[in-house]
């Protein structure tokens, strides 16, 4: 067991990224989508749905627990038991940015290029000759009378 360690099991980093979507839901409170509906145009306040994100939960790791950066490293295998809960987190993160993304919930853009997903289609040109159609441009011209 590597000594800087801060959790201790893959069950101790699993309960903190419960933590931090906890804190996501939160933060919602502090994106606020402000509409003006009825006759009367009553100000409405709804908060947006905050994406889930790996830079999210480091910063929470980082601000509540230590760096975690380690464990989604793995340099020298330090990290093996932590290997599927890692790998898990990233999916469910993942999975919320790209079906946010196909509801329209997030930008549709930037999650596709958050997670790889951006559509590459390839252009060809090629050059046309444009032939002559007038069949008069190349016919002999007999301008004689007889």
């Amino acid at each position: 067991m590597h000594p800087t360690r801060i959790f201790k099991t893959p069950e101790e980093l699993l309960k903190a990224f419960d933590e931090f979507k906890v804190d996501v839901e939160k933060q919602s409170g502090e994106w606020l989508k402000i509409q003006y509906v009825g006759k009367d145009g009553e100000r409405m306040a709804d908060g947006l749905k905050v994406h889930l994100t790996l830079e999210g939960f480091k910063r929470f790791c980082r601000n509540n627990y230590g760096c975690v950066n380690q464990y989604f490293a793995n340099k020298e295998s330090y990290f093996n038991d932590f290997v599927v809960v890692c790998s898990g987190i990233r999916e469910e993160i993942r999975e919320n940015q790209i079906i946010g993304g196909l509801l329209g919930v997030f930008n549709p853009s930037i999650t596709q290029r958050l997670n790889g997903l951006t559509e590459r289609s390839e252009v060809v040109t090629k050059s046309v000759q444009v032939l002559s159609l007038d069949p008069l441009a190349d016919a002999p011209t007999d301008n004689s009378t007889s």
